[in-house]
């Protein structure tokens, strides 16, 4: 039996037997498994592959299949999936070793009777399954583009009516698109410059990003990153371009007294810290102490030593009450949807319901609520999600801005260029993977008046 594949077919029956997200089961994985570099990149290969394509390769499964899906054991469906993935995507892998270890995968998984099932599905895929018409784009553009592009048909029909047929396929195909590592250099050590010479003979296709002045992507990594030398010296963290942006736009200053709640691993906190020069106070609160345990092994990394950690729930009073009126600046990376991360976590897709949109705001205003309390006059605060959904997004700061007279939209026109691409006529800042090749996020910088 083929273990790299039965280790991506454990974690995707993984996946949809539990709550666990993608990142948190490979890190699991990647403390219980020993892979070697070509295996690993098989593994991943077939982890994202199958999630990104998941309901195209389920619609060529249900054309060949004398069984209904609905009907069909999860583990045999992945047994598919992973075959299929192989046969119409992996073109260095040979069809009769992508027939053959799903049949034997079947075999010692689910029984010789199955085995047997993928063996005749997957025989007849690949007789037959170039020949098939897929729906059309014209007659029903909702399922079509469903099918075609692998998104829930809920999402695509929220994209079409929020940004019309053709932009809602864009945005497909640029979340379906391998996304680049990108990550921020740590101008507590380096520069943009020195990294990238530092890191040319490991990696390939290496540019500086667009829009962040600290940004560098790049493909392909000879070694996993936490093995690069660059990333041991701390010279960086990795973090989408699109999440740089919240740091910039808070614009926090050397000296200040700065919050980041919400803060999970450090992403944001390390950047913070970074722009303040080592000068003045974070406070990174969480929730959940293993990732602020992890958040200050970070920061020793980076040798950022200005950022205090504080373990509470956001939305209790009684936590909140103990730090009014204490705060300059205060970042919440509010939880959300992720809808907008979806090129770089695509178990998304087929995790988050329709009806699961409206939980979302109800727990951001709370924290936007409580937090307000905690600036000083004149303070800032920024709310960033990672999400394009207007519920989480405008209609938030909205009702909160009407429930909280003393804050305002503040003019950013005084930051940095780098939001002007990015700026709308409200004053909050969004961007889209298909418009400006990073995640999908929505930043607002609000002040407080009084």
């Amino acid at each position: 039996m083929d273990d790299t594949r039965s280790l991506a077919l454990c974690l995707l029956n993984s996946l949809d037997k539990n709550r666990y997200t993608l990142d948190s089961l490979l890190e699991d994985f990647q403390r219980k498994y020993i892979l070697d570099k070509r295996e690993k990149a098989l593994f991943n290969a077939l982890v994202y592959g199958v999630l990104r394509w998941r309901s195209r390769l389920d619609w060529i499964i249900k054309q060949f299949s004398k069984q209904p899906l609905e009907k069909t054991n999860t583990e045999i469906l992945n047994i598919l999936r992973i075959g299929l993935f192989q046969i119409i995507h992996l073109n260095r892998i040979p069809i009769s070793a992508a027939v053959n270890t799903s049949v034997e995968i079947a075999k010692h998984t689910v029984g010789a009777k199955s085995s047997g099932y993928v063996n005749a599905v997957l025989r007849r895929t690949i007789r037959e399954y170039k020949s098939l018409c897929f729906p059309d784009m014209d007659k029903n553009p909702e399922y079509a583009i469903s099918v075609n592009k692998s998104f829930p048909e809920w999402m695509i029909k929220r994209w079409i009516g929020l940004l019309g047929k053709n932009s809602a396929i864009d945005m497909c195909d640029a979340i379906n698109n391998i996304p680049p590592i990108t990550v921020r250099v740590n101008t507590l050590k380096t520069n943009r410059d020195e990294l990238i010479n530092c890191i040319e003979s490991e990696a390939q296709d290496i540019s500086r990003t667009d829009f962040s002045p600290s940004g560098v992507s790049f493909l392909r990594p000879q070694k996993v990153i936490s093995e690069m030398e660059t990333f041991k010296k701390g010279w960086f963290q990795v973090q989408d371009e699109a999440a740089q942006l919240a740091a910039f736009l808070m614009d926090p200053k050397p000296g200040e007294n700065v919050m980041d709640a919400c803060a999970g691993l450090g992403g944001k906190t390390g950047h913070i810290g970074q722009l303040m020069k080592n000068s003045g106070n974070i406070t990174a609160i969480d929730s959940e102490k293993e990732k602020l345990l992890r958040l200050s092994l970070d920061m020793e990394r980076l040798g950022i030593t200005n950022v205090t950690t504080l373990a509470g729930d956001l939305g209790d009073p009684l936590f909140i009450k103990k730090y009014s009126g204490k705060f300059d600046r205060i970042l919440i990376d509010s939880p959300c949807s992720n809808i907008g991360v979806i090129r770089r976590n695509p178990d998304i897709k087929w995790k988050l319901t329709e009806n699961k949109l409206p939980l979302y705001p109800k727990r951001q205003l709370l924290f936007l609520d409580n937090l307000a309390m905690l600036l000083k006059p004149a303070g800032i605060m920024v709310y960033a999600v990672c999400s394009t959904e207007p519920e989480e997004n405008e209609e938030v700061i909205k009702e909160f801005l009407l429930k909280h007279p003393d804050f305002a939209i503040d003019d950013i026109r005084c930051l940095p260029k780098i939001f002007e691409s990015f700026l709308n006529s409200e004053g909050f800042i969004k961007t889209y993977p298909h418009v400006h090749n990073m995640d999908g996020f929505f930043l607002a910088r609000l002040k407080r008046i009084i």
